[in-house]
């Protein structure tokens, strides 16, 4: 997926097509929002979340509410095909509720949106939210969907993405509080009266998050081992540190220099003598990955990187004590496992897009220009130099690794 190209057709085509549809709403479609909801809650409930695998590991507490709130067979989800392993992975929407849609070739990406648009009409959906924020798509396809509910973020006076006003249910950004919180909020607003703008003036819940567990079966565990001693025959003898030395191409900034990632992975070879150092990544990735494992020199330094399906690589997180990555998609799934991750933030910030759970630690230089991505922006930063990423050092990162093993260490000694 090209994400600069999918980014020009939000803004070339969307725009216009926001203003219209806007437009033929103020003129025909509007009636329903003068008056305050009707006492006939949301019976059935789409979400919208098309990219980013990592953003969709973060809807897992606001699903869950749905389902508590309608029940599983009435909460439904719209996905890019290429990110549908993710929302498998978190077993919580029957299969037969999640529209996929295919990015190309093309032909197949109309004629996927317009067969899930066909579903969603017989399904009778009548509530659709949009976890997308300002991107432009997921608001005309929320439109058409035709649900006499329709939650998603509004600018109101903001100096925000354009996207027109195609909500019932409007709602405004909020930049303080984590990605995941929001989502809930969307949930929330669901049930507000759409007139009480901006939505939803009500307290956030006090209760502890539902996370996503991902726990694998004895013979994935047995295929994955396989697979690492196939690599490194003594591996499972000591601590696993696993490094994600990539970056998505949604937002190249976020990545930390491949010399680093292998000066952290020496240092640990040389402190910690039976630890093996994994380096992790997509198939795409699997050449400049192992180009990156030869400069080890060691057997105990491997490459999985395209060795492994999307559900092999979380029986790995599984199996495995430490995981360094980039702000992407890998740190919010260790989420979904016990393993300590330690996730370098640059453009982006930790206080939206943390890792959840215990032992997710965040390390960022705190620059005053950052956090330069975000909403508001549409994600588009004018950066040309990432000094936020340059400024995290190999120690400190190194001093988080060291803390995690030594950790893991107390506790093998505590059960001998």
């Amino acid at each position: 997926m090209n994400f600069a190209v999918m980014r020009k057709i939000d803004q070339v085509v969307g725009v216009p097509l926001c203003f219209f549809l806007s437009l033929w709403r103020m003129t025909f479609g509007r009636l329903a929002i003068s008056r305050p909801v009707s006492s006939r809650a949301p019976q059935k409930i789409l979400f919208i979340k098309l990219i980013e695998q990592g953003s969709t590991v973060l809807t897992y507490d606001t699903l869950h509410r749905a389902i508590q709130k309608v029940g599983a067979k009435n909460v439904y989800f719209w996905i890019f095909e290429e990110n549908k392993p993710v929302l498998d992975l978190l077993e919580i929407i029957p299969p037969e509720n999640v529209f996929s849609v295919r990015v190309k070739p093309l032909p197949f990406f109309f004629l996927d949106i317009f067969s899930s648009l066909i579903q969603i009409y017989r399904a009778h959906i009548d509530t659709v939210i949009d976890l997308e924020f300002y991107a432009r798509a997921p608001a005309i396809l929320s439109y058409f969907t035709g649900a006499r509910i329709r939650v998603g973020c509004h600018r109101f006076t903001s100096e925000a993405p354009y996207r027109g006003d195609l909500m019932t249910h409007r709602v405004q950004y909020n930049a303080y509080i984590h990605t995941s919180r929001f989502f809930g909020m969307l949930l929330d607003a669901a049930y507000q009266n759409p007139n009480d703008t901006p939505l939803s003036k009500i307290p956030f819940s006090t209760a502890p998050m539902t996370l996503a567990r991902f726990k694998p079966s004895e013979s994935e565990l047995s295929v994955l081992i396989k697979k690492l001693k196939a690599e490194h025959a003594s591996i499972m003898e000591g601590p696993i540190v696993l490094l994600n030395a990539n970056a998505s191409d949604m937002i190249p900034l976020r990545k930390w220099e491949a010399d680093r990632y292998i000066e952290v992975g020496k240092r640990v070879l040389r402190t910690w003598p039976k630890a093996s150092v994994v380096f992790t990544g997509a198939p795409s990735e699997r050449g400049p990955i192992d180009e990156i494992v030869k400069k080890f020199n060691s057997p105990r330094a491997i490459s999985m990187a395209g060795k492994t399906t999307f559900r092999e690589l979380l029986v790995l997180y599984s199996v495995s004590d430490v995981l360094v990555t980039n702000d992407s998609g890998p740190g919010h799934f260790s989420s979904m496992t016990d393993i300590y991750a330690i996730t370098l933030f640059g453009p982006e910030t930790p206080l939206l897009y943390s890792a959840l759970g215990e032992n997710k630690v965040s390390i960022t230089a705190q620059l005053q220009c950052q956090p330069c991505v975000n909403v508001l922006n549409h994600r588009f930063s004018p950066c040309t130099n990432n000094r936020c990423m340059q400024e995290i050092s190999v120690d400190k990162v190194y001093v988080e690794v060291e803390r995690a093993l030594r950790e893991r260490e107390r506790k093998l000694h505590a059960t001998a």
